[in-house]
């Protein structure tokens, strides 16, 4: 029988800037926690990378994602051509760099585990191509659950 194939697995190696968000994630872990409490996250720490970030609030019944205001990166703003902060995920249109965002954002809370998506450059004839990009989206803890999680965003 074939082994399981998790949605959105990260690959063993992954591009320098979502393995810096990463082992930032990994360091804020306490004693034996699987991932780190959200109340531990500090964006300035990530320094430039933390206009290539997003955090984005979870909740249960429903289950919907809001990005966090004043707490969407600067290039992600830019790429998407538009305002993220306090908008649910469900309700925004779904362009570049947003594509399978809402999956993977359950797929990290259904697994507990990171998730990772990568978009190759598209573009018909006359219209701008996209740029190709990665997405690493980890689960941080909260009020006993995840209630939060870290995007992190690479170009190229």
């Amino acid at each position: 029988m074939p082994a399981y194939k998790r949605p959105y697995s990260p690959p063993r190696k992954l591009e320098r800037d979502l393995a810096r968000v990463r082992a930032l994630w990994q360091r804020l872990k306490r004693r034996e926690a699987q991932m780190p409490f959200a109340d531990d996250v500090n964006l300035s720490a990530l320094g430039q990378l933390s206009g290539k970030v997003v955090l984005i609030e979870a909740s249960e019944q429903p289950v919907r994602f809001r990005c966090g205001f004043e707490l969407v990166g600067k290039e992600i703003a830019r790429e998407f051509a538009g305002d993220l902060g306090g908008k649910f995920l469900d309700v925004v249109d779904v362009r570049h760099p947003l594509q399978f965002l809402l999956s993977q954002c359950g797929a990290t809370v259904e697994s507990a585990e990171p998730t990772y998506y990568r978009h190759g450059a598209a573009g018909r004839r006359g219209v701008r191509a996209q740029k190709k990009y990665s997405r690493l989206v980890l689960p941080l803890w909260g009020e006993g659950r995840i209630g939060m999680l870290l995007a992190a965003f690479h170009w190229g």
